[in-house]
C-alpha cells in the first residue's frame, strides 16, 4: 500500500490525510503538539472550499451547519453600507454561500474520518529528508504552517514571510438575545471589524489594526473597546460580552513572493506552508482545503504527479494571496482624504453595480475541483 506522512494536524493537513486515504493511501499525521486542543475561533468555509469538501463526502455535513445570513456586506465604521448582497444572490451565482462554524468543529469532522493510530502527537519533525526513510513514506505532505520549517528546508534561498503591517484579533461571543445580526465587515481609518453569526448560540468576531510587529498589549479587550467601542451597533455590545481570556491576537505574516513550486521531489507543501496569506479574503483555510483535494488526486507513489499539483495550484494560490494582500493595504489607509475617497468609490460602485461584491469574488469563489478530483481517475485519463 502507498504510504504518506503528513506534517501538521491543522485543517490543511487533516484534509490532505482524509483525501489521500480515500485514494487508497496509508496515512500517518505527525503533530508536534502533545494534544489537540480546540484552538482558534470561527472559520468561514466559502463556496469554493465547500465544492472541494464535496469530493470527500463532507460538503453536505458542513452545509448542515450553515446559518441563514440574509443581507451581508461591507459597511463604514458608523454603520453606513458601502456595498452589500444577499445569501440568495450569492448562492445563485456560486452554488453555495458561506458556512460559518467553529474551527474545532471541522477539525473534529476530519479526525473522525481517520483510523485510530493515524495521528501521532508530540512528534517534532526535524527534517523532511528523514521522513521517507523513517516511516517508509512514498509521499511527504508538509502542512506545518506559516513559518514552515519544511519550506525553509526545501527552498532555503526563498524570501520568508513578511509582516503584513496588521495585527488581528479573533473571538467567539454569545449571541445576544433579541438582536438581529448580519454577516458584515466594517472599515474605518486603518481598522477593520467583522461580525459573523454562526448557526449555534455563538458569534465570531474578528478585527485588525495597523501596529508595529511584536506590539504587546496589556489588556486585549480594553484595547478593542478603545478602538471599536464607538463604532456602529452591535459592535460595542458584542465586545462587552467578550471573555478577555479567550480573545486571540496574532501579527499577520504573508508570503510576498510566490514559491517557484509547491513541491520538491516527493515532498509537497500545502496551505500556509506553501502560500501564507492575509485574512482579508477569508481564504486561508479554504485554499488549504483546495490544495488537499487536488494533491490527493495528483499524487502517485513515485511523486511524478506532484508536477501536476504545482501546475494546478501555484498560479491560483499566488493570485488569491496577491488579492488578499491588496485588500489588506487598502484597509490600512489612515489618511482621512484617502479613506473618504475609498469609501466613496466603493459606495458609488455598489450603487452602479449591485452585484459588485459578488462579481469581484468570481475568480476566487467560482473555483470548481477538477473533474478528476472526485472521480478516482488519474488526471488526464478520460472517463
Amino acid at each position: 500500500m502507498r504510504r504518506a506522512a503528513v506534517i501538521g494536524a491543522g485543517i490543511g493537513g487533516l484534509t490532505a490525510a482524509v483525501a489521500l486515504r480515500r485514494r487508497g493511501w496509508e496515512v500517518t499525521v505527525l503533530e508536534r503538539a502533545a494534544r489537540l486542543e480546540p484552538v482558534g475561533a470561527g472559520l468561514a468555509i466559502a463556496a469554493n472550499a465547500l465544492k472541494a469538501l464535496d469530493t470527500l463526502g463532507l460538503g453536505d455535513e458542513v452545509r448542515g451547519l450553515a446559518s441563514i445570513q440574509g443581507t451581508a456586506g461591507l459597511r463604514r465604521w458608523d454603520g453606513r453600507w458601502l456595498t452589500r448582497t444577499t445569501e440568495d444572490r450569492a448562492a445563485a451565482r456560486f452554488g453555495d454561500s458561506v458556512v460559518l462554524l467553529r474551527r474545532a468543529t471541522l477539525t473534529g469532522m476530519l479526525l473522525d474520518r481517520l483510523p485510530e493510530g493515524a495521528l501521532r502527537l508530540g512528534v517534532t519533525v526535524e527534517s523532511v529528508a528523514d521522513l521517507r526513510a523513517d516511516l517508509g513514506a512514498d509521499l511527504v505532505v508538509a502542512a506545518d504552517g506559516i513559518h514552515s520549517a519544511a519550506r525553509r528546508e526545501l527552498f532555503p534561498g526563498h524570501p520568508r514571510p513578511v509582516y503584513a503591517g496588521i495585527t488581528a484579533w479573533r473571538a467567539l461571543v454569545p449571541r445576544p438575545a433579541g438582536v438581529t445580526l448580519r454577516t458584515t465587515e466594517s472599515w474605518g481609518p486603518g481598522l477593520v471589524f467583522g461580525v459573523m453569526p454562526m448557526a449555534d448560540e455563538w458569534v465570531y468576531l474578528y478585527a485588525t489594526d495597523t501596529l508595529p510587529a511584536g506590539t504587546v498589549l496589556a489588556d486585549e479587550k480594553a484595547e478593542l473597546l478603545r478602538r471599536f467601542g464607538h463604532w456602529h451597533d452591535p459592535i460595542p455590545h458584542l465586545l462587552e460580552a467578550a471573555d478577555n481570556a479567550r480573545i486571540l491576537r496574532n501579527d499577520v505574516y504573508h508570503l510576498r513572493e510566490p514559491l517557484p513550486a509547491m513541491h520538491r521531489g516527493t515532498v509537497a507543501l500545502l496551505g500556509d506552508a506553501a502560500h501564507p496569506m492575509t485574512p482579508n479574503l477569508g481564504q486561508g483555510a479554504c485554499q488549504a482545503i483546495e490544495d488537499a483535494v487536488v494533491l490527493a488526486a495528483c499524487a502517485d507513489p513515485e511523486g511524478h504527479g506532484l508536477e501536476r499539483y504545482t501546475a494546478a495550484r501555484l498560479r491560483r494560490t499566488a493570485m488569491v494571496t496577491a488579492r488578499s494582500a491588496a485588500i489588506c493595504r487598502i484597509t490600512g489607509w489612515r489618511n482621512p482624504l484617502a479613506v473618504r475617497l475609498r469609501d466613496l468609490g466603493l459606495s458609488l460602485a455598489g450603487r452602479v453595480s449591485p452585484d459588485l461584491l459578488l462579481r469581484s469574488q468570481e475568480p476566487v469563489l467560482g473555483w470548481r475541483p477538477p473533474a478528476w478530483a472526485g472521480s478516482g481517475r488519474e488526471p488526464g485519463v478520460p472517463a
